[in-house]
């Protein structure tokens, strides 16, 4: 399986194209780029059930976020506050950024 690219980052703010929870907005949490995957907050929730590991306790059944493919998100610019594609842009001291297509302005968090 290749590896994808992705432009997704922890604490970015993407909102859902497709699928059950289109138009909704939410922080990734956490990124997965062997599966070009990303868990986002409240976003594709499973129910987990849980057996219970001791004599005293219940099991349960657990809510919590599965991981969703990133060609499914598209990242909110925190200056346009708008969705958008993604470029990348090298600057003068050789560091690479992620740029706006829309806006221009650089991505990274300050």
């Amino acid at each position: 399986m290749r590896i994808g690219r992705t432009y997704l980052k922890a604490d970015d703010q993407v909102e859902v194209i497709a699928g059950k929870d289109k138009g909704r907005v939410g922080k990734v949490l956490k990124v997965f780029p062997a599966e070009n995957k990303a868990t986002v907050e409240r976003i594709n929730m499973i129910k987990r059930h849980t057996k219970p590991r001791e004599m005293n306790q219940q099991g349960q059944i657990v809510e919590r976020e599965a991981p969703i493919h990133v060609s499914n998100l598209q990242l909110i610019c925190p200056e346009c506050t708008q969705t958008g594609r993604i470029g990348k842009k090298i600057l003068d001291d050789g560091t690479k950024v992620r740029v706006c297509k829309k806006c221009g302005e650089s991505i990274e968090s300050k």
